[in-house]
């Protein structure tokens, strides 16, 4: 029997506010890497333009440690807890929404988080994040938190497909998500989709994916070559850098996939913007 590690949660809440303060001063370096990229193979002028400026902003951001954007987002926290660990010293949803809190107000975060979707009174720290649990081998703890905004997040859809409708029926999908977001989802882009599962898993997939490196694609053989495909149509669509014409649609399409029920066929499409933040850490 392996011995169980005991992990105080103010260990969390200390990662989680620095990671709030780093995922939205500076990029990761895939991001960058492909930003960088696109600016040498984007064919249009204003595009390739639009491209220098948005690579001007970032290197501002992080030399002078103030937001890449003025939304910085809702938090989203993904966090894997090994089972040989013991969580002491609180709750972890409460570690979790503190290391938010300080992360939020010290860093002089944008605060944009509502206590309710209809009577709207903001909550002033970005809390309560959005927390997805599981639970894994090892005692360790992978954290990785996605700070997302609403301009992209507003054109993110589901689709409930049938299985008859297939692979067409997905890439039908994801072309039309990406048609109707067009300039307002602030491209160049990052598309993560969900395939299978039910109709609340394939969003959660979609949102997973966002977090993989943009220069990783999926290691099925299908998938891969769906996402590489799809990729080239987007970028083909004209919509380009800001929405004002360009190659540079997209960065990357990344997909997950999960077994489903033999009556459906679950599509998400979670749309990111250029600035597809996301930055992960082990206790």
């Amino acid at each position: 029997m392996n011995d169980i590690r005991k992990i105080d949660v103010s260990q969390i809440t200390e990662k989680i506010r620095q990671m709030c303060i780093d995922a939205n001063y500076s990029l990761s370096n895939d991001m960058v890497d492909a930003l960088t990229n696109s600016q040498k193979t984007e064919a249009s002028p204003l595009g390739k333009k639009v491209l220098d400026q948005l690579k001007l902003n970032l290197d501002i951001a992080s030399e002078d440690m103030i937001p890449i954007c003025q939304d910085t987002g809702m938090a989203v926290v993904f966090i894997e807890i090994g089972q040989d660990v013991h969580l002491t010293g609180g709750n972890l949803e409460d570690a979790i929404n503190e290391g938010v809190r300080d992360g939020y107000t010290k860093g002089y975060l944008r605060k944009s988080v509502v206590n309710d979707p209809i009577i709207r009174e903001n909550t002033k720290d970005n809390t309560p994040a959005i927390i997805h649990t599981k639970i894994v081998d090892g005692d360790k703890i992978h954290i990785t938190l996605a700070p997302k905004g609403f301009g992209s997040e507003n054109m993110s859809k589901i689709f409930m497909l049938k299985p008859a409708d297939g692979i067409e029926g997905v890439k039908n999908a994801i072309l039309s998500a990406v048609k109707d977001a067009g300039p307002n989802a602030c491209p160049p882009m990052v598309v993560g989709v969900g395939i299978g599962g039910t109709f609340e898993k394939c969003a959660l997939l979609a949102k997973e994916a966002l977090t993989r490196e943009v220069n990783k694609r999926s290691n099925i053989d299908y998938v891969r070559e769906l996402e590489e495909e799809m990729l080239e149509k987007i970028n083909k669509s004209g919509i380009g850098p800001a929405g004002l014409g360009g190659t540079t649609s997209a960065l990357a399409v990344n997909i997950n996939t999960y077994p489903t029920h033999i009556a459906g066929l679950p599509v998400a499409v979670n749309i990111c913007c250029h600035v597809n933040r996301h930055i992960s850490a082990v206790i």
